[in-house]
């Protein structure tokens, strides 16, 4: 695994020595859940946008709710 310099000020460093009450075998694996659930959190944030924006197109293109419509007309309800 890579290493980097990284600075942390007072309150993360408080944080970071709470590793083991924290469930953590190390503050190495406390910083990298960190950053994933960064990851996760980012990635929701663009999926929402995405969703918003296609929800936008779909209310101001009637053809494209007509076609939806239309493909779900024989759908089992």
């Amino acid at each position: 695994m890579q290493q980097a310099k990284i600075s942390f000020d007072e309150n993360h460093i408080k944080i970071l020595n709470k590793y083991q009450e924290l469930g953590f075998k190390d503050k190495s694996s406390l910083v990298r859940s960190a950053i994933d659930d960064f990851i996760k959190s980012v990635e929701k944030q663009k999926l929402a946008k995405s969703a918003k924006l296609y929800a936008e197109i779909y209310k101001e293109d009637s053809e494209l709710r007509d076609l939806t419509n239309s493909a779900i007309e024989d759908w089992p309800k």
